[in-house]
């Protein structure tokens, strides 16, 4: 495909609305963040013109982090908004049709990312915070990076203030933060994103590997503060990590705050393709290339419990992989998920699972992958 295409085809893809917003987009959204380490530019345009051009997928999410890990050697935070930035220049009568997502890094105390904020880049390791001088830089150097006027909807990467995060479940007061790095007001958040909307920079925002409290926070704020709500929050869910399926989905339901689930790593970083059991080590495969990225998703627990899976999905007669996304597809709560390959044969049973009928879950499996849940609760979730 050219970019001489003037539309995003209309395919059997469902479309859902984010939040109380009026935006419309595909049950499944383009993940981006292996542009530039695991995949070329080359190959980050073959993803999006088939994704895009061909499949109907009308959402992509970035973030100004990535690509990841930020352990490789190619990384450079802004990356991957910068390939992006280049397939849409090349295709700008497609520009009114995506909606593009990208994120703002939440609290880090010393990082590269906001040397990359300037050009030319700064020379020296900043804080990444949540507070008004940061967002707004970082807004503006995303909008460069992606050669647009406007983000769609701008995502905070993860909670300024401490949290448990990526993998890690308790909550250790004793981490809490004051001084210097105490955590940014939830006004002064939400006022910086007020500051956006109003100029037109941003259309939506959005929360990420956020709590109910911090959902619960933003959005008391913004009514306070007459800013529209945030309309969608992009948390960790997948067969090996169900846990906002407990009071996240509450406090997010429609019949409360209506924050659309726009769930990340519905895959657990390819470990739910089942290549990595019995010790496999694939070329080329993130697990191999770094081993202890996200390696949560392969510890001895997540993979007794992905190899049960793979014994449901073979008996149902589907892929591992396929039933894994099929499954996200059937939850409720579920907005868009957002898929990630690094091959086009895996981009295409991605987008796969999420037509209509396609892949079709009995409640033999459904009944069958809730057991193995109940059996091995969340076994990539450990205590730091």
């Amino acid at each position: 495909m050219t970019g001489t295409e003037t539309k995003i085809p209309k395919t059997a893809l469902p479309r859902i609305t984010l939040g109380n917003s009026t935006i419309e987009v595909t049950n499944v959204c383009l993940g981006t963040m292996t542009w530039g380490v695991q995949n070329t530019e080359e190959e980050a345009f073959e993803q999006l013109d088939y994704a895009i051009k061909v499949r109907g997928v009308n959402f992509i999410d970035t973030a100004e982090l990535y690509p990841v890990p930020s352990s490789s050697s190619l990384w450079v935070a802004g990356n991957t908004e910068k390939i992006i930035g280049k397939w849409i220049e090349r295709n700008k009568e497609l520009r009114k049709e995506l909606i593009v997502a990208t994120k703002v890094a939440g609290f880090i105390e010393a990082s590269d990312i906001p040397k990359m904020r300037t050009e030319p880049p700064g020379a020296e390791k900043m804080s990444t915070r949540l507070d008004r001088e940061s967002i707004l830089s970082a807004c503006d150097a995303s909008l460069r990076r992606l050669k647009t006027d406007y983000i769609d909807v701008y995502q905070l990467h993860w909670p300024d203030r401490y949290i448990p995060l990526f993998g890690s479940c308790e909550y250790d007061r004793r981490k809490e933060r004051d001084g210097k790095f105490a955590p940014v007001a939830f006004e002064e958040t939400v006022l910086a994103l007020k500051e956006l909307l109003d100029a037109g920079k941003i259309k939506s925002y959005g929360l990420s590997n956020e709590t109910s409290y911090g959902v619960c926070e933003f959005v008391r704020v913004a009514d306070k503060l007459g800013v529209p709500r945030p309309v969608s929050i992009q948390n960790s869910f997948c067969l090996l990590h169900r846990s906002y399926e407990t009071e996240l989905a509450e406090t997010c339901a429609p019949s409360h705050h209506n924050i659309s689930l726009l769930p990340w790593t519905p895959l657990a970083g390819g470990a739910l393709s089942g290549k990595y059991l019995n010790g496999a080590k694939p070329k080329k495969a993130r697990f191999t290339e770094f081993p202890t990225f996200q390696d949560r998703y392969i510890n001895e627990a997540s993979q007794i419990a992905t190899k049960k899976y793979a014994e449901i999905a073979e008996k149902a007669g589907v892929s591992l992989t396929a039933m894994s996304l099929a499954w996200c597809a059937t939850r409720q709560y579920v907005g868009s998920t957002i898929i990630g390959a690094t091959t086009m044969e895996q981009l295409k049973e991605d987008i796969d699972a999420f037509e209509p009928g396609f892949v079709t879950l009995s409640e033999e499996t459904l009944r069958g992958i809730d057991d193995v849940h109940m059996q091995c609760r969340d076994p990539c979730i450990r205590n730091y």
